[in-house]
């Protein structure tokens, strides 16, 4: 109890001197939502910049949500798959979107209703099925349609997506962290899904948190938190962070 009590913690370190290690950079994209043509631009912007700044280990970090929505989600999770097998260092995220995926995926009648209200549907037709099978399918026949309509690489893939990465002193997670709990001891629940309690906190967190999930115009930044979801589904703009040392900057769609 007294070695708890009197243990050295190391401060939180504030946005303006946050740093990942020495030797690494890092690329977080924001939430794709199904827009494979908007991905492909942002990759070869990485791709450019990263060429441009020299050789050292660069990873790419995807803060989850790459399906729904948008025209084209298995088309995303090709190229992601791809991605990962070309680069290597390519880690992902589960968002709220693809834990409802994987739950509909299962056959599962609740599940499906809610993948469909949440924008499920655009998904689903990404798959091979004509919009009017899709129009004739009551919600307990898409249900029994689904686990034979996605491919079983697709789950396999998602299945493996990571809740959380700490890399220096940043966090990268999907929606944000639960205030005052350890990152070692956040619940799934909250980092795909938290919003307001997370977003109304201005105190400092154990890390930097970057995330997605909650749509902004443009990059937010605030002393403790990182937010690059920038709504790519609509507004043509998906958004990248980019991290090396202490410097940060931001790569994006609707930037030439």
């Amino acid at each position: 109890m007294l070695k708890r009590l009197f243990s050295k913690k190391t401060p939180p370190r504030p946005l303006d001197s946050a740093a990942v290690p020495e030797g690494r950079r890092i690329y977080a994209i924001g939430d794709i939502h199904g827009r494979n043509d908007l991905l492909q631009q942002l990759v070869e912007k990485i791709i450019d910049d990263d060429a441009k700044r020299g050789d050292i280990n660069s990873e790419i970090i995807f803060l989850g949500d790459l399906i729904d929505r948008g025209p084209d989600s298995a088309g995303v999770l090709e190229t992601a798959i791809q991605l990962k097998n070309e680069l290597g260092d390519v880690r992902f995220l589960m968002g709220n979107h693809e834990e409802v995926y994987l739950a509909a995926a299962t056959g599962s009648e609740k599940a499906t209703r809610f993948f469909n209200r949440i924008g499920g549907k655009e998904t689903i037709l990404s798959y091979d099925i004509s919009m009017r099978e899709y129009m004739d399918l009551d919600n307990a026949g898409l249900a029994d349609r689904l686990p034979d309509l996605i491919p079983s690489h697709h789950i396999d893939f998602v299945n493996a997506f990571e809740n959380q990465i700490v890399i220096g002193d940043y966090a990268f997670v999907h929606a944000g962290i639960r205030p005052g709990v350890s990152l070692d001891e956040q619940k799934p629940k909250d980092l795909r899904w938290i919003r307001d309690e997370f977003l109304s906190i201005d105190e400092p967190h154990e890390k930097v948190i970057v995330y997605g999930h909650t749509i902004n115009d443009d990059v937010v930044e605030k002393g403790n938190r990182i937010g690059i979801d920038t709504g790519a589904y609509y507004t043509e703009k998906l958004t990248a962070l980019a991290l090396e040392g202490e410097q940060r900057w931001y790569l994006d769609t609707a930037t030439p």
